[in-house]
C-alpha cells in the first residue's frame, strides 16, 4: 500500500481483514465546523474519528503535539490498530489534516498507512455510500490482535531547539505550508495574540500548490516540481512547518510522493514560534 490511496481502491478494500479506516478532520479556529460533529453526519463506512486533539500530548498548552510513544500505544490499541494493520486515513476537506495521521504513523513506526486522495468530498462526489451516527464496534476482521507496538523515530520530528539552531546553522532547508499571506505577515493569523511572519531563512510551499482544485494531489512529476521550484534539490535535509503541525504534513507527503527524503516536521510550527516572544522572525 503507498501512501496515498484511491477512492476506488478504499471502496474495493472495505471491511478487509486488517483495514482500519479513520476521519481525522480538524478545523481550524477560525472555521465554524467541527470535525466529530460532521463526522457523525456522515462518514465513509466503518470508519472511525480519529482526533488528533486526543491523540496528542495532554500536558502542554499547544495543540495537538505529539504524544509519548506508550499514549500513542494506547489510544492506537484502544482504536484496534495493530502492527498488522493496514490503516486509511481521510478528512472533510479534501486534504487537509488527513496527513498528519499518516504522519504519526510512520512517526510511531507504522508504515502501512496512507491517505485517501480527495477525501471525503471526491468520495462524497462519486456517489458512494456513507454512514451517520456513532459507529459501531470494529468489524473482527478488522481489529489486529494484541497491542500496538510503537518504533519511535526521533529524525522524523524536529522541536524549538532544533529549529533555533538551524537558523544560525541553516544546515536544514525549512519549508512553510501556510498560505502565501501567512508567511510574508500581510494576513494575520486565524489564533488570536499570534505574531505574524515566518522563521528567518525558511522558505514559503503553500500546501495548497501541491493540490488539485478538487483537493487531490498533482501527478508526481508536477509535485517534484513545485518543490523544485521552492529551491529543494535534496541536498540538503528538510523539515516542513505550518500553523500546527498539521498541513505540514502534506509537505511531508508530498516529498514521498515526488521522489525526495522526507525530513522532519517541526511539531509546534507557528503556534509556537509566532507564540513566543523570544523566537525571531522575518517578514515580506
Amino acid at each position: 500500500m503507498g501512501p496515498l490511496v484511491t477512492t476506488e481502491w478504499l471502496a474495493e478494500q472495505l471491511g478487509t481483514s486488517g483495514l482500519v479506516v479513520f476521519d481525522a478532520t480538524k478545523y481550524l479556529p477560525n472555521e465554524s465546523k467541527e470535525g466529530c460533529t460532521e463526522f457523525l453526519r456522515a462518514h465513509v463506512p466503518g470508519a472511525r474519528y480519529f482526533d488528533i486533539d486526543l491523540v496528542a500530548d495532554p500536558d502542554t498548552d499547544l495543540p495537538h503535539m505529539v504524544p509519548t510513544p506508550g499514549r500513542f500505544a494506547k489510544l492506537m490499541t484502544q482504536l484496534g490498530v495493530g502492527n498488522g494493520s493496514r490503516v486509511v486515513f481521510y478528512d472533510q476537506k479534501g486534504l487537509a489534516s488527513a496527513a498528519r495521521g499518516w504522519w504519526l504513523m510512520g512517526l510511531f513506526g507504522h508504515d502501512e498507512a496512507a491517505v485517501l486522495d480527495g477525501g471525503l468530498p471526491k468520495w462524497l462526489k462519486e456517489g458512494r455510500p456513507t454512514e451517520a451516527g456513532q459507529p459501531g464496534a470494529p468489524s473482527p476482521a478488522t481489529v489486529a490482535p494484541g497491542e500496538f507496538r510503537p518504533d519511535f523515530r526521533a529524525s522524523k520530528l524536529r522541536g524549538i531547539g532544533d529549529v533555533l539552531r538551524n537558523v544560525l546553522t541553516r544546515d536544514e532547508q525549512v519549508l512553510d505550508a501556510r498560505a502565501a499571506g501567512r508567511f510574508t505577515g500581510a494576513v494575520p493569523e486565524p489564533r488570536a495574540g499570534m505574531r505574524s511572519g515566518h522563521i528567518p531563512g525558511s522558505v514559503s510551499l503553500p500546501y495548497t500548490d501541491l493540490l488539485n482544485p478538487d483537493g487531490t494531489f498533482r501527478p508526481a512529476g508536477e509535485v517534484r516540481g513545485r518543490f523544485q521550484a521552492a529551491g529543494v534539490d535534496g541536498a540538503k535535509p528538510l523539515v516542513t512547518s505550518c500553523g500546527s503541525g498539521v498541513t505540514a504534513c502534506i509537505l511531508t507527503l508530498g516529498l514521498r510522493i515526488a521522489g525526495f527524503p522526507e525530513g522532519a516536521v517541526y511539531d509546534g510550527s507557528w503556534t509556537e514560534w509566532g507564540g513566543r516572544a523570544d523566537t525571531p522572525i522575518e517578514v515580506g
